[in-house]
């Protein structure tokens, strides 16, 4: 097992590589799509009905990717994932729209780039509401600020927005059309016909992270892995050694059903985690406090020990964590996170 941080494009600077090899990462996962681009830059982001802002990084150039992989290196640390498309790069393909084949070309052609640049991992959620009904509330030990949800928001998505971003200001009026769950899988499965094979050829992994929050529909939109075993039928969906996960254990143990410790034995065991959101926190849908690492209701030691005794070699990073009450919120919650982290694995790993 190895400690890694994940870094949103704009921390992608030296003085969060050293940041993250003083806490003790060996590893990066990056972010190239701008979730800020409104101006916030503190915590997590964050929006109203208007979601989180404007969609439209650039697609990824191949040598973009191999300096951002030589900055990361000559840090001391690898970069083990890129994670989350922009929203403008693929939002016919969430939305069967017409420009779909072309999105389609578009990843195939960042995946390859990914390969060649010597990036192991993609992470993606494939969502239409994508992370939504998200409040930050003093919810986490001695009030620290922390994500959390009240309730389910169920305004309709607009038209020019997918994945809680907008990626046409000048769509027509409307809304996003209804559309079942098994449309959504339909859809699901034509991405990575079109993918996996690419992802094979470059030796390039996807990673799905769930859904966040899972519920079954947010914002009148289906959702697709909601429950632990959702992941199974993503998996079953396209049998390749490039399909797998993004296992978030804050996610999952957000969910109804099924059991965290459960489902990390069960997917680790058909080596379908390919990295793991190690975040913790107290109760369910629709109704949960995101918390710190050693406070919530996950065992997160009895986690490791499943990820060890399943031979799980990947990467682990603090996805979020709550802000503490300091100069350097985010730099102090996750520094707390990485603290435990690292001393947990080890602890764990001479057992």
């Amino acid at each position: 097992m190895k400690l890694g941080l994940g870094l949103y494009r704009h921390l992608l600077n030296s003085d969060h590589y050293q940041f993250a090899v003083q806490a003790g990462a060996t590893h990066i996962v990056a972010h190239l799509c701008d979730y800020f681009a409104h101006g916030q830059r503190d915590g997590q982001p964050t929006g109203d009905g208007g979601g989180w802002g404007l969609a439209g990084s650039p697609l990824w150039t191949v040598d973009e990717l191999i300096a951002l992989r030589r900055e990361v290196n000559e840090a001391g640390l690898a970069l083990e994932a890129i994670e989350n498309f922009d929203p403008a790069h693929w939002y016919d393909v969430l939305l069967d729209g017409p420009r779909k084949n072309a999105q389609l070309e578009g990843l195939k052609m960042m995946i390859r780039n990914v390969g060649r640049a010597g990036i192991p991992i993609i992470g993606y959620n494939f969502s239409l509401a994508g992370v939504c009904s998200r409040v930050t509330l003093p919810a986490a030990r001695g009030g620290a600020s922390s994500a959390c949800m009240e309730a389910v928001d169920q305004t309709p998505v607009p038209n020019g927005m997918v994945w809680n971003m907008v990626y046409d200001e000048q769509a027509p009026a409307g809304i996003v059309p209804n559309i079942t769950h098994d449309e959504l899988w339909q859809r699901l499965d034509a991405f990575l016909e079109a993918v996996l094979p690419v992802a094979e050829e470059e030796g390039v992994k996807l990673a799905a992270h769930p859904d966040d929050p899972p519920v079954p529909v947010l914002r009148h939109t289906p959702r697709l892995v909601y429950q632990p075993q959702l992941y199974q039928r993503l998996i079953d969906m396209r049998s390749s050694p490039s399909n797998g996960l993004e296992f978030c254990l804050g996610s999952i143990a957000e969910m109804t059903e099924g059991d965290v410790y459960q489902a990390t034995e069960e997917y680790c065991r058909q080596d379908k985690v390919f990295y793991v959101h190690f975040r913790n926190v107290t109760g369910t849908v629709p109704r949960y406090r995101e918390v710190f690492v050693d406070e919530g209701d996950i065992d997160m030691v009895r986690i490791l020990r499943i990820l060890r005794d399943n031979s799980f070699d990947g990467v682990l990073i603090p996805d979020h964590t709550p802000q503490m009450h300091c100069g350097a919120p985010w730099h102090a919650g996750m520094a707390f996170a990485m603290g435990y982290m690292k001393s947990a694995i080890s602890m764990v790993m001479k057992e």
